[in-house]
């Protein structure tokens, strides 16, 4: 199984990026998608996920208003859009996947190698 993510790069502060992360999940749309951040020193979070069911969504109060998660199941891809960005959003972003949540939880079925994203001010 592979999550292959792209995306990341330097934006400046008040920028824009749409992280993307292709799965090879045989059965993509049962599979809750979402994507956690980790920035150097602090410990891994959930930034935002999409529910398998009916696309229920999750935000990060950081991230609230600014960033939106969706998915397309026939390409099984999920996109992160990132807007307003800041530089407390510099991280590397990882996407994950896991089978029937309905919480991604702290511990998905499987990760993606992460993207960087750097926000200068």
């Amino acid at each position: 199984v592979q999550l292959q993510a792209s995306g990341g790069g330097l934006v400046q502060a008040g920028g824009s990026l749409r992280l993307s992360c292709a799965a090879s999940l045989r059965t993509f749309s049962s599979y809750t998608m979402g994507w956690f951040r980790q920035a150097p020193g602090k410990e891994r979070e959930l930034v935002a996920s999409i529910i398998w069911s009916d696309a229920g969504t999750y935000y990060a109060n950081s991230v609230k208003g600014r960033f939106t998660i969706s998915r397309d199941n026939a390409k099984k891809t999920v996109y992160l859009q990132m807007n307003s960005l800041q530089p407390e959003d510099t991280a590397v972003y990882y996407c994950a996947a896991g089978r029937f949540r309905t919480v991604m939880g702290d511990e998905p079925d499987y990760w993606g190698q992460g993207t960087l994203v750097t926000v200068s001010s």
